[in-house]
């Protein structure tokens, strides 16, 4: 097979790295972007734990390793909420979104970065149980170091899966969202298999994360495929992450392919992909990131050319010093609300850390 990196590719695959390392805070955090005015100061569970994945399949173990010993730091750091968090479900008095655990966390743990947010959301507790299960499964990881913190992050997941909260992209806390619910039974699932966690409760996660397939299938599909959200019958970007790398929705399940055609049909342009149809952030450009997502998702199905096309389109929208942005203006769906962005934060996110973690995991994967 002809390699997918050409050598402008490995270029920037090289500078990805480089990047991404350079950036890493002495604390083990990975900041979504050095300069966004929004993002700067921040690490999200969700990006880091997607740009750890990334780092990890191309062996950048010292890294990762600091970025889940962070991880499980923030945890530990909110024992006291996750334990009332989880009292309050059982004892069906759940607390207010306020005082669930945010999304994102100043590098040194904090959850209050001085502004407000659409912090509530649970997926980021989900895909870093994932990415420290698919860790440990390359290199070998000990696993005992983070015991207590996986566990006190499947008790949260376990209590609150059935909660509405903000999905990826912080918008609809009303609604129950299909991708938010794929990176929970994902983490579940990767932390049932462990090894770290009591009897009882590696059950209960496995038979959790069961639930909530059995949840998604029955009640986040619509004419064969994935939903936005229960109730919805858009698709969005982010549910090809299901298919791959979360696994959570097997490739021969007949609902991944149909998802994955149902989100090119509607959101793919060239081989760039938008987040959904409504979108109107920064015009609602194409993501680089989801182009990656639906690429590792094709590849799953047994499509390396197209999945190399996506991982090329990515690639393609690197800056002359080679930072990937966070979306790109080549086919807006909402042109007349780009500039209220620009005004409000600055230009798109460039780098953006996540970005640049997917071109180096596709571009891995496809090396198979």
């Amino acid at each position: 097979m002809t390699p997918v990196a050409s050598a402008p590719d490995r270029a920037l695959l090289d500078h990805s790295r480089a990047l991404i390392r350079s950036l890493q805070t002495p604390e083990g955090a990975y900041p979504a972007s050095p300069t966004f005015s929004a993002y700067k100061g921040f690490c999200w569970f969700r990006d880091g734990a997607f740009i750890a994945d990334g780092m990890s399949a191309v062996g950048e173990v010292a890294s990762v390793d600091a970025f889940f010993a962070w991880c499980a730091r923030v945890v530990l750091q909110y024992r006291d909420d996750i334990r009332a968090a989880v009292d309050g479900a059982t004892a069906g008095e759940p607390l207010t979104d306020r005082h669930m655990l945010p999304a994102r966390f100043t590098f040194d743990g904090a959850r209050d970065g001085g502004d407000d947010w659409w912090d509530f959301q649970l997926d980021g507790f989900g895909t870093w149980l994932w990415a420290l299960d698919a860790h440990a499964s390359r290199h070998g990881t000990d696993i005992s170091p983070y015991a207590d913190a996986v566990a006190l992050t499947v008790d949260y997941l376990v209590s609150s899966w059935r909660r509405p909260c903000f999905d990826w992209w912080e918008e609809h806390d009303e609604q129950i969202h299909i991708s938010t619910l794929g990176c929970i039974g994902a983490g579940l699932e990767a932390a049932s298999r462990m090894g770290v966690l009591d009897l009882a409760r590696a059950d209960l996660a496995s038979s959790t994360a069961a639930t909530i397939r059995d949840f998604v299938l029955t009640n986040g599909v619509v004419d064969g495929h994935l939903v936005k959200w229960v109730g919805s019958d858009a698709v969005d970007g982010s549910l090809t992450s299901l298919i791959a790398p979360l696994h959570f929705i097997p490739a021969d399940n007949p609902v991944a392919r149909a998802t994955v055609d149902a989100v090119e049909a509607d959101l793919e342009v060239a081989d760039g992909v938008h987040r959904f149809i409504a979108d109107t952030f920064f015009g609602g450009g194409q993501w680089p990131l989801l182009s990656c997502f639906a690429g590792l998702a094709r590849a799953a199905l047994g499509e390396p050319e197209r999945a190399a096309a996506y991982l090329q389109w990515a690639a393609s929208n690197a800056t002359n010093t080679l930072d990937l942005p966070e979306q790109v203006d080549g086919h807006l769906l909402a042109p007349d609300r780009k500039q209220e962005w620009v005004d409000k934060w600055g230009d798109v996110a460039t780098p953006l850390l996540w970005s640049h973690a997917m071109v180096l995991r596709l571009a891995k994967e496809l090396e198979k």
